[in-house]
């Protein structure tokens, strides 16, 4: 926290001047509050920690180690809670900056005019205009296209919304720094932050209850507001613009959404006992309300704006009619025909809100008017006054604001996000042994054997009486999942259809777990036997490596059942399959989970090919490389040839969200890199390979051979080395983790100690905190040396050199990994290693798995060249540099304060948990994608 003033750098000289003026402001600032609220003492004791944290991370120097764990073993109690949360909230400010100075370079790239940068639509839209292209195949993309970004809830979401309202607030005021100034605005400015810092330091960084999903809901909401409520709309009208730019003529407004939000949140109770059919209703009307007040202050702010009289102008004859069904009767305001209009439109927005919850409406209309009953006749309410606008030479008017009302209608409608529900299949299929007991059809379901199953499940399906009866008493489970089932068809008829779509299945490993969910809706409304039609689309989530392999082959089955042809056809001949990228992590190690995946995917887009259904993939992405994360662009783009086709969605968790999208300008351009990604990956002639066919195959079979080593010695250690289990308990933070109030969702499927029953999300996110980031490396070494050593090493080790140069896929995963390594400190690590109490099953452990480290870093460098991380993106590469300085420290202090919690006895001091409790926030925050 340097307590100088920022020395001012000459513009030009350094592009990341502006980004260190900034940190050594905000650090100042910071030290300035720390100073203030805790005393010099504190502070100095900061700084000095600070200063050799920053000598034994740069200089290199073994005394400032000692140093360093010196100081932080002699604080006090109170001294390490104002230690930790200064360094935590350094790593937050730090973020900040960073996030401005993304900003700021794109603002300055586009400013300069240089070439489009890879990731935008601008450079998208040239390549295939390269390619020959042609706009009708454009645009025909943008009419059928689906991507969604789905938001989930998991157990390392570590933000409060307060916290987040705080720093949304202090980036706005770092943004402002870089518009013209007078020294009184520099000061007023700097003033603000100072004070919007202090707010921060008095504001409680963690929950002291447990998070319910009602919190999870609000926190989601609160991005729609920040970024995605303008930005969305926004991104459609630049991307007409783009398009019109790139192949001539004017824009072409659709009425297309392709881009459309999605959510887990209330919806998702595999593994969450606190998600209902309570919890489904609440997150439908917190999401109708946050868009409903939206469209009303929309609609107020234009009432302000459009204030054209028609003693001046004409208006069309549907607009005349519109605002004369206005319960606004004012004389003043009776040649002002578009306000009497959007007067109207608010009073039935505002009634339209009371009929879907919404409990207080900030502005009163002027007079009663009927609800709309959708979506679609407020957009057109909403076009009736754009087309007047067009045609009486007010189109100037529209873009401001109107625009993109309409578009927001458009695309949110009065459900605002598609809610999803999942749960798993052992879930269904109790509930069904029950259903078919109770009724005298089976008594035993679950001992039937898959063939059984089918046949039962089938013969129900073709039946129209149900298996349930009020006049029967049922379990618990049964009454709560047929409860949830109901609840989906009441938000479908209050909400529209947009509202809930989707049923995803957890653990899907054959076709009856799929027609479970089938006849499960039969029972409760959602499918109906006399149409053939079902109102949410049956999603298979394929997560383990075994589940994964058997993928194309279940849902080649399960297209070929007639009953569920007729579905499909429904559903525009479209299929949904979902991939869970963190369970197959989990099972078999970063690279073997990878290959399967690819190796799903191919085979799943030849069976949908033979069966013409257009497939559609689900990415179950999470924040760390280990869980499916890295680059969103590179990741789509890099996926095998035919599995995009304009149809993607992916789970964006965690503290990923924050980082992506609580910044407007830093989220629309995650969205734009989405819209982008697809694009190119479904229209590129070439495929998304960039490899021909022959190659291709070699390269393909290369990769199989070493994931098949890979995921031996993954396995060994994990699941084979005695001892293992004890040693990531006692040498990672999980116990911490589990304890910690981060989500609703428990950290474990089922209270064990098992590593098989860990939840893929805290088993990644601990690693993270340890600074091993296991899961994102381990077993590749091991069998890219196996491989080499094989055969002619040379010429094994030049296949691999044209695999990373040529093939996206494979350049895509050692990029991620190169990632992963730059993050990852064996020093750190070390010290969580030290909190094992058997010496010799430490020792043995962390061995290995530093010479797997080792070897890992000489076999990514022996092919690709590089021989420092991240060299083909310095920018991160400085600043995860910069940001270690200020995370050594915390990694240091929440090991000293575990070591005291678990050997001092103090796990009932609150402040020992605490201090764990704000370290685990802050390294998350400063390592970004750890959850």
């Amino acid at each position: 926290m340097d307590n100088p003033a920022a020395p001012v750098v000459p513009a030009g000289a350094d592009k990341d001047a502006p980004l260190k003026e900034d940190i050594r402001l905000l650090g100042r600032l910071l030290g300035d509050v720390l100073r203030d609220q805790e005393g010099d003492e504190v502070f100095d004791v900061v700084e000095t920690i600070r200063q050799t944290a920053v000598r034994f991370r740069r200089d290199d120097d073994p005394d400032a180690g000692e140093e360093l764990a010196t100081l932080l073993h002699k604080l006090t109690r109170e001294q390490t809670i104002s230690v930790v949360r200064a360094f935590s909230y350094f790593s937050h400010l730090a973020n900040i900056a960073e996030d401005q100075h993304h900003n700021r370079r794109r603002r300055a790239h586009l400013l300069q005019g240089s070439a489009p940068r890879s990731g935008s639509i601008d450079y998208a839209l040239g390549k295939l205009r390269e390619a020959g292209i042609g706009r009708e195949t454009v645009d025909e993309f943008f009419r059928d296209a689906l991507i969604s970004p789905v938001l989930t809830a998991h157990p390392t979401e570590v933000q409060r919304k307060s916290i987040l309202d705080a720093e949304h607030d202090i980036a706005r005021l770092l943004a402002e720094r870089d518009a013209p100034q007078t020294p009184k605005e520099r000061r007023r400015n700097e003033q603000l932050l100072h004070a919007r810092i202090a707010t921060l330091w008095q504001t409680r960084m963690l929950r002291y209850s447990k998070l319910t999903v009602a919190d999870e809901i609000e926190n989601a909401l609160s991005y729609y507001r920040i970024t995605f409520l303008r930005e969305v709309p926004a991104l459609y009208d630049d991307i007409e613009l783009e398009v019109a730019a790139h192949y001539g003529g004017e824009p072409r407004a659709s009425h297309a959404s392709y881009l459309q939000m999605g959510s887990w949140i209330g919806g998702d109770r595999d593994g969450n006992p606190n998600v209902n059919a309570d919890t489904m209703r609440h997150a439908l009307t917190r999401q109708s309300t946050t868009i409903l007040d939206f469209y009303l202050d929309e609609v107020h702010a234009l009432g302000a704006e459009l204030s054209a009289s028609t003693l001046l102008i004409q208006v069309t004859p549907a607009l005349e009619q519109l605002a004369d069904t206005s319960p606004d009767a004012s004389p003043h305001r009776s040649d002002e025909p578009y306000r009497r209009a959007l007067i109207g439109i608010y009073a039935r927005l505002a009634a339209t809100a009371r009929e879907l919850g919404v409990g207080h409406i900030l502005r009163k209309e002027v007079g009663h008017a009927a609800p709309y009953l959708d979506p679609e006749l407020f957009a057109a309410d909403l076009e009736v006054l754009a087309d007047s606008l067009r045609q009486n030479h007010g189109a100037m008017l529209i873009q401001p604001r109107l625009a993109g009302l309409l578009r927001a209608a458009r695309i949110f409608g009065f459900h605002l996000a598609s809610l999803d529900m999942r749960q798993s299949s052992d879930i269904h299929e109790r509930v069904l042994a029950e259903l078919f007991a109770r009724a005298g059809v089976e008594a035993d379901y679950a001992a039937l054997d898959e063939d059984a199953k089918r046949a039962l499940l089938l013969r129900e399906l073709a039946q129209s009486r149900p298996l349930f009866s009020p006049y029967e008493s049922y379990g618990d489970e049964t009454n709560s999942e047929l409860a949830i089932l109901r609840c989906a068809r009441e938000i479908r008829l209050r909400y529209g259809p947009r509202a809930i779509r989707n049923y995803i299945i957890s653990h899907t490993e054959a076709v009856s777990d799929l027609l479970e969910v089938l006849l499960l809706q039969k029972e409760t409304g959602l499918m109906r036997v006399s149409s053939g039609s079902n109102d949410a689309m049956v999603i298979p989530l394929f997560e383990t490596i075994p589940d994964l392999q058997r993928a194309a082959g279940i849902m080649d089955e399960w297209m070929a059942i007639p009953l569920v042809a007729g579905l499909i056809e429904k559903q525009g001949r479209l299929q949904e399959v979902m991939l869970g990228y963190s369970d197959s992590n989990k099972d078999g190690g970063f690279l073997t989970s990878n290959w399967e995946l690819y190796q799903a995917e191919l085979k799943l887009v030849e069976v949908f090919a033979r069966r013409q259904v257009k497939l559609r993939l689900f990415h179950g992405r999470g924040g760390t490389v280990g869980r499916g994360g890295g680059p969103s662009y590179d990741a789509i783009r890099a996926q095998p040839p035919g599995t995009v086709n304009g149809q993607i969605r992916l789970t964006e968790q965690g503290e990923i969200i924050a980082s992506k999208f609580s910044n407007p300008e830093i989220g629309r351009r995650n969205l734009e890199l989405l819209v982008a990604a697809t694009l190119e990956a479904s229209l590129n002639p070439n495929g998304a390979s960039g490899v021909d066919g022959e190659r291709l195959k070699r390269f393909e079979s290369v990769m199989a051979e070493l994931s098949n080593r890979a995921y031996k010695a993954y396995r060994d250690l994990v699941y084979e080395t005695p001892g293992f289990t004890d040693y990531f308990f006692e040498a990672t933070p999980i116990a911490e983790i589990a304890e910690l109030n981060l989500g609703s969702r428990p950290a474990s499927r089922k209270s064990t100690r098992r590593i098989e029953d860990l939840r893929a999300i805290p088993w990644g996110f601990s690693w993270g905190q340890c600074r091993l980031l296991l899961p994102g490396w381990f077993g590749f070494a091991s069998s890219v040396k196996s491989w080499l050593d094989d055969g002619d090493r040379d010429a094994k080790l030049e296949e691999l050199r044209a695999m990373h140069r040529d093939w996206p896929f494979f350049a895509t995963l050692l990029s991620n990994m190169d990632m992963v390594l730059a993050k990852t400190d064996l020093a750190i690590a070390s010290r969580y290693a030290g909190l094992v109490a058997d010496v010799g099953l430490r020792e043995r452990i962390f061995r290995r798995i530093a010479a797997e480290h080792g070897e890992t870093i000489r076999c990514l460098e022996a092919i690709t060249g590089a021989t420092e991380r991240l060299a083909g993106n310095p920018l991160l590469a400085r600043s995860i540099q910069n940001r270690f300085a200020y995370l050594d420290p915390l990694n240091h202090l929440q090991v000293e304060l575990i070591h005291r919690r678990r050997k001092l006895a103090d796990n009932a001091d609150p402040r020992v948990n605490r201090g764990i409790h704000l370290s685990i926030n802050g390294v998350a925050a400063g390592l970004r994608n750890t959850g």
